[in-house]
């Protein structure tokens, strides 16, 4: 029997092991996971940075332009502020170089009808409860007398005195004025600067775009000055008026008595007739609120009367079924779920009973209240109601002391007395004959 033999040829190169092998693979398995991990966290966070980066140049450039627009805004808000102040400066040297003019060509002296003073004051104090006050009107007609013996005497200081006002209110319009050029000029320098966008033809770097600007401020500086022209100005327009009235004071009462009585007394009484009226409307509005208040105190007094009685239902029902329950036998009669459970129903209609009983109570109460200060107001409306039309009847008294060359002249004192009653409205309350 012949033997047969292969003969193998192996490489001359090391062999590994069948455990190196698979080390060999799996190390390579892993090194191929760690570098896709990191080419995904890689491509994760590039896009992670092109969003970020895409957001935060869209919210910078959001941001500025709101900062634009805001900065317009408030631009616009200063100048229209400091526009309203120059028309007031404007309006008051056209007014205080009217008054001073008119003024230099009065100086008369009057009489003061003080007969009309006292029966006024007289009038006034029929006013009844907490309508009896000290009030504005009061004061003036009862100064009436020493304004009187004053105003000659002043009137050649308030002419120089309004001179000098006018040469000082001269020079803040000139002031105020450069400001709102210069205002405007910001607004259209801003406003184009808000018109540009990344696709502007007209946009490229700058050498140094983020220095001071040569004779620039800080925002704080900025608006400290603004602040202090506004104050300037409302500083100088004040006194303006109190100087006006004084001027047209000291004229009409150096030439018309009467006049000045309208200018001062009875725009005092004019005001307070205005108060009253203010008041005692808010007053019938109270009233009004307070009744319909009262008629649902009354509803939920008897909604909460009602969820009582359903709740004591409710309540009878759950006692019944613990009764009942506790007639079982044996040991069915055992504290079962169902049996803490009726335990915790009745607890908490118990509760609930105690507490809608609290509540009824305290709204009851609060019904008792509402109508006691119902009845208070009630009276403060009386009251209220005869001073309005005792400041009424004093203000058409006063009709007598209207007259001279430049007083207002009145052809039928009872359409003064109509055009009162229009303006306190109170139509409603004199009765049709």
């Amino acid at each position: 029997m012949a033997f047969h033999s292969v003969v193998t040829m192996e490489k001359p190169l090391q062999h590994i092991s069948l455990t190196d092998w698979h080390a060999r693979v799996s190390q390579l398995r892993n090194v191929a996971d760690a570098r896709r991990s990191d080419a995904f966290a890689i491509r994760h966070a590039s896009r992670s940075l092109r969003n970020e980066t895409r957001i935060e140049g869209d919210w910078a450039n959001y941001e500025t332009n709101e900062s634009l627009t805001d900065r317009i805004s408030e631009l616009n808000r200063w100048r229209d502020i400091i526009s309203k102040t120059f028309e007031r400066i404007e309006r008051e040297i056209y007014l205080l170089q009217e008054e001073k003019n008119a003024t230099e060509r009065e100086l008369e002296t009057l009489t003061g009808p003080i007969s009309v003073i006292a029966e006024c004051l007289t009038m006034r104090d029929g006013r009844l409860g907490s309508e009896m006050t000290y009030d504005e009107a009061d004061t003036e007609i009862k100064n009436e007398l020493a304004i009187l013996e004053n105003n000659q005497r002043l009137l050649a200081d308030r002419c120089q005195k309004a001179w000098e006002k006018l040469t000082r209110l001269e020079e803040v319009r000139f002031k105020i004025g450069m400001e709102i050029d210069n205002k405007l000029e910001a607004v259209e320098l801003d406003n184009s600067q808000l018109a540009l966008d990344r696709n502007a033809a007209n946009i490229s770097y700058k050498p140094d775009p983020t220095r001071n600007p040569k004779n620039s401020c800080s925002y704080e500086t900025w608006l400290e000055h603004v602040k202090n022209m506004k104050q300037l100005a409302e500083n100088e327009l004040a006194d303006t008026y109190a100087i006006r009235e004084a001027l047209f004071v000291c004229r009409e009462k150096a030439r018309n008595m009467l006049q000045s009585q309208q200018e001062r007394a009875e725009h005092t009484i004019r005001k307070r007739i205005f108060e009253t009226q203010r008041a005692r409307n808010e007053l019938e509005w109270q009233k009004m609120k307070m009744k319909d208040e009262m008629e649902q105190a009354v509803c939920e007094i008897k909604t909460l009367e009602q969820a009582l009685r359903d709740k004591s239902d409710g309540l009878k029902l759950a006692e019944t079924r613990l009764e009942n329950r506790a007639q079982r036998s044996g040991m069915e009669l055992c504290m079962d779920q169902a049996h803490e459970m009726l335990c915790v129903e009745v607890e908490k209609l118990r509760e609930i009973r105690r507490r809608l009983i609290a509540k009824i109570e305290e709204s009851k109460a609060n019904y008792n209240l509402m109508e006691e200060h119902a009845q208070k107001i009630d009276v403060d409306l009386e009251n209220k109601q005869h001073s309005l039309m005792t400041d009424i009847r004093a203000l058409d008294l006063r009709q007598r002391l209207k007259g001279g060359e430049f007083g207002l002249k009145i052809a039928n004192p009872s359409a003064q007395t109509d055009r009162n009653i229009v303006l306190t409205r109170m139509e409603d309350e004199i009765p049709k004959t």
